[in-house]
C-alpha cells in the first residue's frame, strides 16, 4: 500500500539524487517517518509536507495539486529531469 503523496515525496528525493538520510537532514523529517511515508505505511502529516515544500518550493504545486506552471517556477521531477537532460545535451 502506498499513498500518492508518499510516492511523490520519494520521487522528489530520488530526482534530487538524495539518500534518505540527506533528505532528512535537509528537511528535518525523522528518517523513520520518511521511510513510513515513502512505503505508504503512513500518510504524511502537514508538518512533513511543509518541510518538503519549504525546502524545495518549486515542487509545491505539483505535490499538492498535481499541477505544474514551469514559467512560474512550479515544476515536477519529470520537468526538472528533462531540463537537466537538455542542459547536458541528452535527447529523450
Amino acid at each position: 500500500m502506498s499513498t500518492l503523496t508518499g510516492k511523490k515525496i520519494r520521487q522528489i528525493r530520488e530526482n534530487l539524487q538524495l539518500g534518505r538520510q540527506e533528505f532528512c537532514n535537509r528537511t528535518g523529517i525523522a528518517k523513520g517517518t520518511l521511510v513510513h511515508i515513502e512505503t505508504g505505511e503512513h500518510e504524511p502529516n502537514l508538518k512533513s509536507v511543509k518541510a518538503v515544500t519549504n525546502t524545495w518550493p518549486e515542487y509545491t504545486l505539483w505535490l499538492m495539486n498535481d499541477q505544474v506552471i514551469p514559467e512560474a517556477g512550479q515544476i515536477s521531477p519529470e520537468i526538472e529531469e528533462e531540463r537537466i537532460n537538455l542542459k547536458q545535451g541528452k535527447v529523450g
